[in-house]
């Protein structure tokens, strides 16, 4: 991380091109992207082997303009409080942007889980959830957490499990945390809901006339050649649903190197060679590609970094051929990619927005475990036997019989899962909308990021004034 730009003054940086274009209150617009509090502890780990470690960890709750905050937990050796700070603005202005009502929130535990066992990690997430309902910085209402870089359902149904233990007159601990497994009061469709919010946001762009005509491409996703770098949680996903809607995945780029065939590349075979052999190198079909930073520059249509932020920056933005951007990733571009990005007149999709899939969801999961009750359970069947009359009445009166395959599809009642992925697919197509409607309306905003910085602050401006906290 050291040789990085400082995630959290990039942060800043586009935040204040961004807030120049406003006419709200130089004091109220320092208030929007300060951090309202920042808990760094340490712990100590008694370690299979009897040794005893110091863990260092974080908790960032960036505004409170909306309650609960929320945000990710991320276990990486990269975790530092600047990297912290960053991701829960971001976090902040995501959600404001895709109209959650939330606050900005990010944590994150120093340390490589593969060193671990799955007892020390137990142990490890279970303290840190101690210290963080002992300092008030965990609950339903205060600070939601979430699955994030080297987490999952498992480290969230620990986190679920200690707060309920320590709090057992609360009836919604559940929600304290989301991203749980389904078992534990988890929502279908969470797994891969960034991915897939990912591919909406990339589609709704690219439906887009004046976009497409502006960067020489034509309207729709089908054929568009895509390079995606990480094929992680969110990679992957996206990765799926680009070849289901249409598009060519041409390369697919790791930390051991990237593989490359023209004619496409299927994300399961890959990950399945990745898993057995350790590697993408001798993927049956591909070219590959040892340095892994070159897949960036390769000719395509699409780019999607969804692995670590500052990957593209002034050194190599230059050399980058791809006509549109999506950051999949939590800042892939530093502001200086962004400036050269603007001048060759290519559209950079901003991680503030596009990687919005994973904390909507969250969302749906946190009113699931608020209202005790599954998606689709009052409606599915109710739905299924109106839809059969409908079909049957259409067979009276017209003579002819629907075939049993359309009839089984017409009839269907949307599951938790259908209406998870249809609410998604809403809330990126109305967030790409808004965007591009303040994005075209002001003359001196030559970006995306920037039209999203406007919306995120807009609302969150106008949540403070609403407050009344800035009479």
């Amino acid at each position: 991380m050291s040789n990085r730009p400082n995630f959290f003054e990039n942060v800043i940086k586009s935040f204040d091109k961004a807030a120049a274009l406003t006419d709200f209150d130089k004091g109220l617009l320092e208030q929007i992207k300060a951090c309202n509090a920042v808990l760094r502890i340490r712990f100590p780990l008694k370690r299979d082997d009897g040794s005893i470690e110091v863990i260092e960890a974080y908790r960032v709750q960036h505004s409170h303009h909306r309650t609960p905050c929320k945000g990710g937990i991320r276990f990486s050796t990269d975790v530092n409080q600047d990297e912290v700070m960053a991701l829960a603005a971001l976090m902040t202005y995501k959600c404001a942007i895709v109209s959650v009502p939330f606050g900005g929130g990010k944590g994150g535990i120093r340390i490589d889980p593969q060193n671990y066992s799955e007892f020390e990690l137990q142990k490890i997430t279970r303290r840190y959830t101690s210290e963080l309902v002992k300092k008030n910085f965990i609950g339903p209402g205060i600070d939601v957490p979430a699955p994030d870089y080297g987490t999952s359902g498992r480290e969230m149904a620990w986190i679920a499990d200690t707060y309920t233990s320590m709090n057992p007159d609360d009836i919604n601990a559940l929600a304290c945390v989301t991203g749980k497994p389904i078992s534990q009061g988890g929502v279908n469709g969470r797994k891969e809901a960034t991915g897939l919010g990912v591919f909406y946001g990339v589609r709704e762009v690219c439906n887009i006339p004046g976009v497409m005509e502006k960067v020489g491409l034509t309207t729709g996703i089908e054929n568009k050649r895509v390079v995606v770098q990480g094929l992680g949680n969110v990679g992957f996903y996206a990765t799926k649903f680009f070849r289901q809607g249409g598009a060519k995945i041409i390369c697919i780029a790791e930390k051991e190197g990237a593989i490359y065939n023209e004619e496409g590349l299927n994300e399961e075979d890959v990950f399945f060679h990745r898993k057995n052999t350790g590697s993408v190198k001798d993927f049956p079909g591909s070219i590959f590609i040892e340095n892994s930073a070159e897949a960036l520059e390769l000719d395509c249509d699409i780019l999607i970094p969804a692995a670590l932020e500052s990957v593209i920056h002034e050194g190599n933005a230059e050399r980058i051929k791809a006509k549109i951007i999506g950051e999949a990733a939590n800042g892939p571009l530093t502001p200086e990619a962004d400036e050269i990005f603007i001048r060759k007149g290519v559209v950079v999709i901003p991680d503030m927005y596009l990687n919005a899939g994973g904390v909507t969801v969250s969302y749906f999961e946190w009113l699931k475990n608020l209202s005790h009750v599954r998606y689709g359970r009052m409606e599915k069947r109710f739905t299924e036997n109106v839809n059969k009359r409908i079909i049957n009445q259409l067979e009276l009166l017209t003579g002819r019989q629907v075939p049993e395959r359309d009839k089984k599809i017409i009839a269907h009642g949307a599951d938790e899962i259908d209406l998870v992925h249809s609410g998604l697919e809403e809330t990126m197509i109305s967030a790409t909308q808004e965007i591009m409607d303040v994005w075209h309306s002001h003359p001196e905003v030559h970006d995306m990021r920037t039209a999203a910085y406007l919306v995120a602050i807009q609302k969150v401006a106008r949540a403070y004034e609403e407050l009344g906290i800035f009479p």
